[in-house]
């Protein structure tokens, strides 16, 4: 079973009722990384990251799974 992932961005496509992220994957990482392109849809396939890092607190932190809604 999945774990809910509650999510505040309503103009991302993965969207869903009750505030949910309908996206089958969630690629999280640090700030550091933020501009990194993994150049994949994110639901249903594996992310390209083998680097493993550390964050001190949520705030160092950035989801990849955002992609904007269309219309």
């Amino acid at each position: 079973m999945s774990p809910m992932v509650k999510c505040s961005v309503a103009n991302c496509s993965y969207w869903g009722d009750g505030n949910k992220c309908n996206a089958d994957a969630i690629m999280i990482d640090i700030d550091a990384h933020a501009k990194t392109d993994y150049s994949a849809e994110f639901a249903g396939e594996s992310f390209d990251s083998e680097h493993q890092d550390r964050a001190s607190s949520t705030k160092e932190t950035c989801c990849h799974t955002f992609k904007k809604k269309t219309g």
